[in-house]
Formats: structure tokens, C-alpha cells, sequence
């Protein structure tokens, strides 16, 4: 009977959802699997359920108001990020998605009550994993970038012994660059050919929001207003360099507590072991005795 309820209630809700697509004009699953773009990795059912999420949080996201100040920050963190949404778009999908995995509770209600608060909690937990993965992402980013700074400045240090021209500079040293940062170059070289350079240098430093690349992009705004920027540029490659070395030894005391479980483990094989012999020989002498 119960059996019976729930493919009942399945198939209504298939078709009142039929009903309600049709007339609200949903997109369909090819156009929202368009939305995601090509490049994106996962597979069929996976690219096709966030498909559906994407285009059901288009819809929410028109119910969505946020102050100008949240919605400004909000652009530049999706920005940043690589983040290809609108910030109501973005809040919209962490909701659609929570609410998505909250339905499940309803099945629970009827089947087995003591099971609703799993989907409550995963709803809740997937919410915020799902609100903060673009500063995550931006923090990621950040840190990516930050790592290449030391090489960076030591390199913008030697070049302008010889050189003072800034866009050159950059040039040369995004091609032995990394991806993100490489990126972020790129994007910076363009906005230099194309406007301003101290404007473009003060929108490079805005975009990641980090302290360290706003004392690089400050030197190099002064370098371009006619300051001696070698003697800085020395001075912050120094600092850079013990910032990385405590951020490598930080690392490194990370890996002592993961090892020791690995070496306990060891030890008590070898335990084990030497209990497994000096049983077999005990268990031999009492069988030749008897």
C-alpha cells in the first residue's frame, strides 16, 4: 500500500511539474546545459542535474533583493573567482540547491519519520558549502598567485636595472607564469594598452584583494611616477622570501601528525607480528609435550 502511495505521489508531481514548466515557459534541458558551457568537467547526469538547478535558480533569482553594497562586493568575489553569475543568480542556486535535497524529507515523513532530519541537516550543510565555495575558490586563487609574488618581485628587481618600462616587464614574466596568474596578467597587459597605466595597475591589485599584490602594484605605480623602485623592490623581494619560508615551514608541520598515524599503524603490525611467532613456538613446545 505504501508502495503503491509513493508511485502515486511521484507521478503527480511529475506531471504537475510537466504542467507547471509548460506554463511558466522553463527552458528546456538542452538550453540549460548550454548555460553551464562546454568546458566544464563532470558527466551526463551530473552536467544535467546542475543544468535543472541552474535554470530553476534563474527563475528564483527575480524573488532575490540585495543591498548595493552586499550585490557590488558580491560581483567582484564572483569576479575574482571566475564565477560566470550574477550575485542573485549565485544566492539563488545555493537555495535551489539546498531546497532540492530538502525534498527528500518528504519521502521520509511517510516511510521512515526518523530519517527526516538527514535531509535537513545535508539541505542546511549544502547551503553554506555551496553560499561560500566562490570565496573559497577566490582564496585558492589568491593563495595560487601570492606563491609566484617572491619570484615575481625579485624578478621586476633585476629587470629594472636595465629596463623601466613596467608593461614590458610583465610581459616577459607571464610567459614562465602559472595559469591563474598568468591570467590575471594578461588581463592587466590589455587594460594597460588600452587606458591607463596606473589605472589599469590599481584595477590589477583590486580584482584579488591582497595585500602583498597591492605592495607590488604600489612600487610599480611608483617606478611609472619616476621613483628609484630597486632599492624597494629589494627590500619587499627579502620580505616576500621569509613570508614564504614560514608559509613552507608551516606546511611542513602539517605532515609530522599525518605520518605518525602511518608509523603507529606500522608499529603495530610489526607487534603483531612478533606476538603471531612467539605464539605459534609457544603453542608448538605445548604440542610436543603432550
Amino acid at each position: 500500500m505504501i508502495f503503491l502511495f509513493i508511485l502515486f505521489a511521484s507521478f503527480l508531481a511529475s506531471g504537475v511539474f510537466f504542467v507547471l514548466a509548460d506554463r511558466l515557459k522553463l527552458p528546456t534541458a538542452a538550453a540549460e546545459r548550454a548555460m553551464l558551457g562546454t568546458g566544464k568537467q563532470g558527466g551526463k547526469l551530473e552536467k544535467t542535474i546542475e543544468a535543472r538547478l541552474a535554470g530553476w535558480s534563474v527563475r528564483v533569482s527575480r524573488l532575490i533583493r540585495i543591498d548595493e553594497y552586499r550585490k557590488s562586493r558580491m560581483k567582484n568575489v564572483l569576479k575574482a573567482a571566475g564565477v560566470n553569475m550574477a550575485p542573485e543568480e549565485y544566492i539563488a542556486y545555493a537555495c535551489v540547491k539546498a531546497g532540492a535535497i530538502l525534498l527528500g524529507a518528504i519521502p521520509c515523513l511517510f516511510v521512515l519519520p526518523l530519517l527526516c532530519p538527514v535531509p535537513v541537516l545535508l539541505a542546511v550543510a549544502v547551503y553554506f558549502k555551496e553560499i561560500k565555495k566562490a570565496d573559497e575558490q577566490l582564496r585558492a586563487r589568491r593563495e595560487n598567485i601570492e606563491s609566484e609574488l617572491p619570484r615575481f618581485v625579485a624578478t621586476i628587481a633585476q629587470e629594472l636595472k636595465s629596463s623601466r618600462d613596467v608593461l614590458s616587464i610583465l610581459e616577459n614574466f607571464k610567459r614562465n607564469a602559472g595559469a591563474a596568474f598568468r591570467h590575471e596578467l594578461d588581463i592587466t597587459c590589455a587594460d594597460m594598452r588600452s587606458s591607463s597605466y596606473e589605472a589599469a595597475l590599481t584595477r590589477f591589485e583590486a580584482r584579488l584583494n591582497s595585500p602583498r599584490l597591492s605592495d607590488v602594484a604600489r612600487g610599480l605605480i611608483g617606478v611609472l611616477r619616476g621613483d628609484d623602485g630597486g632599492m624597494y623592490f629589494q627590500m619587499l623581494a627579502h620580505d616576500f622570501k621569509q613570508l614564504e619560508l614560514q608559509r613552507l615551514k608551516a606546511e611542513a608541520q602539517k605532515i609530522p601528525p599525518k605520518i605518525r598515524v602511518f608509523s603507529f599503524i606500522m608499529l603495530m603490525c610489526f607487534l603483531l607480528t612478533y606476538l603471531a611467532i612467539i605464539a605459534f613456538e609457544i603453542l608448538k613446545a605445548l604440542g610436543g609435550m603432550f
